[in-house]
């Protein structure tokens, strides 16, 4: 077996990882949807959002996997995150690589994997969307397309999720700021008060 490579920009990469605060987070739909999406399109038992966290790899949606984590070292997204685009193993068994992997000789028994790498907009490779089977295949060029449009998908997903994160951040920030204020404070929304300080609600 052979273990992941380190990427050349790894600090940078886990720096971005961490700016998602994406690990060790509840399962949200706006995910699930793209796992069984995935699943369903390629027609396999198994799809995983997966982060290469620096020892870990974590999962943030599975379908035919429990959600939980596995060792990087072990972990087959380790490799796709070095690719520039879908990596493909067709046959995990004659994949040196993998042939002797703990996944592929043992629970979930791992023969086919297609992961397209999660890159941010400065081309930082967080993890990776991908689907996997129990029997070998191939993916025709076309499909490998299909995997990268929905990885692209997933990663603006993840983009979305930070910006309201900020912007709820920015909002409690604010919040805090203004009920410490003695002068009355209110602010509006659709011509309704959404917030009043102590000071404004004496008023």
């Amino acid at each position: 077996m052979q273990t992941p490579p380190i990427p050349a920009d790894e600090r940078e990469r886990l720096e971005a990882l961490r700016g998602y605060a994406v690990l060790d987070t509840p399962a949200e739909a706006e995910f699930d949807r793209f796992t069984r999406l995935a699943a369903r399109l390629f027609d396999v038992p198994m799809a995983l959002i997966t982060f290469i966290d620096s020892e870990r790899q974590w999962f943030k949606s599975s379908v035919g996997i429990a959600r939980g984590e596995t060792s990087r070292a072990d972990s087959f997204c380790g490799h796709a995150i070095i690719e520039p685009r879908p990596m493909v193993v067709g046959d995990a068994h004659a994949d040196p690589r993998f042939h002797d992997n703990p996944l592929v000789v043992g629970d979930p028994n791992i023969r086919f994997y297609a992961g397209a790498p999660l890159r941010t907009a400065e081309g930082y490779a967080l993890g990776a969307l991908c689907v996997i089977d129990t029997r070998p295949r191939q993916l025709t060029d076309t499909q490998r397309e299909l995997l990268a449009e929905l990885g692209s998908l997933v990663m603006e997903q993840l983009e979305h999720r930070r910006q309201r994160l900020l912007a709820e951040r920015e909002t409690e920030q604010l919040h805090t700021l203004f009920a410490a204020l003695p002068a009355p404070v209110t602010v509006h929304r659709g011509g309704e008060v959404v917030f009043a300080n102590a000071a404004a609600e004496k008023v």
